[in-house]
């Protein structure tokens, strides 16, 4: 049952005011900080310990971390599992749509709704921590194994869907574990290494300039200690020489002193390599801890209790970091009446890693799971078509009409045959051969308890309308060009292809592979009405795109588990694919940017220097004049809009360079930084001749004589979703906060709006400019 809070929560998020409503929630973290610290008063040292140090719950291992109970307290202890798009390891749960999916839909409140149901997930299988959302990697390699997990390269974006998210889940009671803390932007080299003569190799520095980290890789952070975030993962890799979870520059004066977070910062799974310098740098939980079934070491626990007797870590310090870990389990009423955690996860994680043959399944027999999924499948369908987008369509190809003969061709359509997940963790690059990818690899998939794949929905459907389908599911015999099977050539030829990404590993390419180019191509010059579909975890390259018998293509990322019907859906016209690219797809590798860091420097040691600051993705292109294949924010419709070249901007009375100190801070930093300063304006009509959804963005340059050398040429500050009738005009407000026109000062170490001529710029995409005024912020 949702309490009224929660009611309240939901209803003025659907109004778009998501970001609004934190008070609600902020008022009551104080309330929460004086029952945790009332609680950790009566805990013995020993038991502080236990708060702050992982181990596995019982049934172990249904959990993927946990903090164990304290009966004599009635504390039953903390489950976590992953996350981000749905709960892991584990029977009778959805398969969510992934993150970028949920990007590329542009929707605050379909972010919002898939937290919620997210969260419900979460908490009916007793779990209370959801670790996600994540918004790192956020996607500075186009190769990247882990971008299909989070928001996109641009921190506007990343950060509105970040807090959107946040705020969904925590709104059923579960807490959200925002990760990676920071620049964990590749997976090679991504944590310490042994050799097999012991010798360690420390994890990548990732080397960030204190501008671009505020700027561009902590900014979305800054949107979830907002939404009220109850924790922050920091990452495995090295920040400027020094592990992130050691790291106090990162962890205490930015997470902590500068944007206020009261919640706990947790590593990484493994990602502790010390006692005291973790502890005192602000890292407050070791995960998975003193876990005797699992590989790796611990340096909490036993050893944090003899650097408290020691005296290398203060009590104080102790006392600080299990209050923090309880504050949000009274914040989020976890000590009322939580659901006790599904047995099942424990028999079905060892199936995962041991198999059916295990000798411990004895000791955690299979038990019938809980289903928990609800009709949270409606929502996935939904999600799946709003993050479609929609690439090419000539002569309104789609949606179709009139065709009844479809092919249906390519390995990315038909049921994975290696099974309802796919485990290997880098072992595969490329994934598995044959069959549908709706989700990514990783610490992140999910196993299918319904799968809904393109070839049984396109089939189905079109036995519906008394049609027929001709089926080629092998690339190699599609690259040969051996169509003996099909007549007569189909009115349409669908073409599946996927590309796969997954955590421990990094892309090889951005080409799709199994033959993908010479399929699509032969496949063409056999059929003249092409349609490619893609599902693949963001960048993909297209040579193929301009090819005049490839009328449409929909880059459909990893919709979730109703993936077929949301496909059907787009077809045949029953949802539009409103979907808007949320990275820039480049026509070569070479194009995009800096890629990945694959060998070390003379000295041994893995170093990434993030020397383009903040130019990546659509800002690297504007900055160095390239042209993209598709821009950032681009994705056509079936039908047409314009927008009038008016744009107003009305700028409020006496806005100063500096945030007003003086109203202090909360959650998420100085509250002024959060004080709108600044509205803009626009209108658009829907010229077509059908409903239609547009997404109207708004664009912001610098002004280019105060800010410092490095500034993008411009970047992201709003965007809205609407849907127009045919014929329909509205008024587009974007709403701008003292935030979203400053520039962080590194000598000063404050956010500053800079003197002289912003130049404000509204239309469709990055590159798809309709409307642009100038105006000072300052008077």
């Amino acid at each position: 049952m949702r309490t009224l809070h929660t009611v309240i929560v939901t209803l003025t998020c659907q109004l778009a005011l998501c970001s609004q409503i934190f008070p609600r929630v902020e008022n009551s973290w104080s309330d929460a900080s004086i029952k945790a610290s009332e609680f950790v008063a009566n805990l013995t040292l020993t038991e502080k310990i236990g708060i702050v140090s992982g181990g596995y719950l019982s049934p172990a291992p249904a959990c993927v971390g946990s903090i164990g109970p304290i009966s004599r307290l009635n504390f039953s202890g903390l489950c976590f599992s992953d996350g981000p798009s749905g709960y892991a390891r584990s029977d009778g749960v959805s398969v969510f749509p992934s993150g970028i999916t949920i990007a590329a839909t542009w929707d605050r409140d379909l972010a919002y709704q898939r937290g919620v149901a997210l969260g419900e997930e979460f908490r009916a299988k007793g779990s209370h921590v959801y670790l996600g959302p994540s918004t790192g990697a956020m996607g500075r390699h186009a190769r990247g194994g882990r971008n299909w997990e989070g928001f996109g390269p641009d921190p506007y974006l990343a950060g509105v869907i970040t807090n959107t998210s946040v705020l969904g889940v925590q709104s059923t009671g579960v807490q959200a574990c925002t990760k990676h803390l920071a620049g964990n932007e590749q997976e090679t080299q991504r944590t310490s290494t042994t050799d097999s003569n012991g010798t360690v190799t420390e994890a990548i520095s990732s080397n960030i300039d204190d501008r671009t980290l505020h700027e561009l890789y902590l900014w979305p952070f800054a949107n979830a200690v907002k939404a009220g975030t109850s924790s922050i993962m920091c990452s495995y890799n090295r920040l400027n020489g020094n592990y992130t979870c050691a790291n106090s520059d990162l962890l205490t004066t930015f997470l902590k002193d500068e944007l206020a977070f009261p919640g706990y910062v947790t590593s990484d799974w493994y990602a502790t390599h010390g006692t005291e310098d973790f502890a005192n740098a602000g890292l407050d939980m070791e995960q998975p801890g003193n876990v005797s079934s699992l590989a790796g070491p611990s340096y909490f626990g036993g050893l944090l209790l003899d650097a408290i007797n020691n005296g290398s870590v203060s009590e104080d310090r102790l006392n600080d970091m299990a209050e923090r870990v309880m504050t949000p389990y009274f914040l989020l009423g976890q000590d009322q009446d939580f659901p006790s955690v599904d047995p099942s996860a424990g028999a079905v994680f060892l199936t995962y890693q041991y198999g059916q043959n295990s000798p411990l399944a004895a000791y955690y027999p299979a038990v019938e799971a809980r289903d928990v999924r609800g009709d949270h499948a409606s929502l996935i369908r939904k999600i799946g078509a709003a993050g479609t987008v929609l690439l090419k369509n000539v002569n309104n190809t789609l949606p179709l009409k009139n065709v009844s003969n479809i092919g249906i061709f390519g390995n990315g359509a038909g049921y994975p045959i290696d099974g309802s997940v796919f485990l290997d963790y880098g072992d595969h690059p490329e994934g598995f051969e044959y069959g549908t990818l709706d989700i990514g690899g990783g610490s992140g998939t999910v196993r299918h308890t319904n799968l809904v794949t393109p070839l049984q929905a396109v089939q189905s459907h079109v036995a519906s309308i008394g049609g027929r389908t001709q089926v080629i599911l092998n690339n190699d015999v599609l690259a040969e060009g051996l169509f003996k099977t099909i007549y007569p050539v189909p009115q349409a030829c669908l073409v599946f292809l996927k590309a796969y990404a997954t955590e421990g590993s990094d892309r090889s390419s951005i080409d799709l592979p199994w033959n993908s180019t010479a399929a699509v191509e032969k496949t063409a010059a056999m059929c003249s009405n092409t349609i490619v579909v893609i599902h693949g975890p963001g960048v993909v390259l297209m040579p193929w795109a301009d090819n005049e018998n490839v009328t449409a293509i929909l880059s459909a990322h990893y919709p979730g588990e109703e993936i077929g019907n949301s496909l059907v859906d787009v077809l045949w016209g029953a949802a539009e694919p409103s979907g808007r690219l949320p990275y820039t797809i480049p026509r070569n590798l070479s194009d995009y940017g800096p890629d990945i860091v694959e060998s070390p420097a003379e000295d041994s040691t893995w170093q990434a220097d993030f020397n383009e600051g903040q130019l990546i993705d659509y800002r690297h292109f504007d900055a160095d004049n390239v042209d993209p294949h598709f821009e950032f924010g681009f994705g056509l419709s079936y039908t047409s809009f314009e927008m009038v070249d008016g744009l107003q901007v009305n700028v409020n009375e006496n806005v100063s360079a500096l945030a007003d100190e003086s109203m202090g801070t909360q959650p998420g930093g100085l509250v002024d930084l959060w004080t709108l300063v600044a509205q803009a304006a626009v209108e658009i009509t829907n010229t077509g001749t059908i409903t239609g959804i547009a997404v109207p963005q708004l664009y912001i340059s610098f002004p280019q004589d105060t800010t410092p050398a490095g500034t993008p040429v411009k970047v992201l500050r709003g965007f809205t979703k609407v849907a127009l009738d045919a014929g329909e005009t509205t008024t587009i407000n974007f709403e701008l906060t003292r935030r979203d026109l400053s520039f962080w000062d590194s000598d000063t170490k404050q956010w500053v709006i800079p003197q002289g001529e912003f130049v404000f710029m509204a239309g469709f995409s990055s590159r798809d400019i309709k409307s642009t005024i100038q105006t000072a912020m300052l008077s």
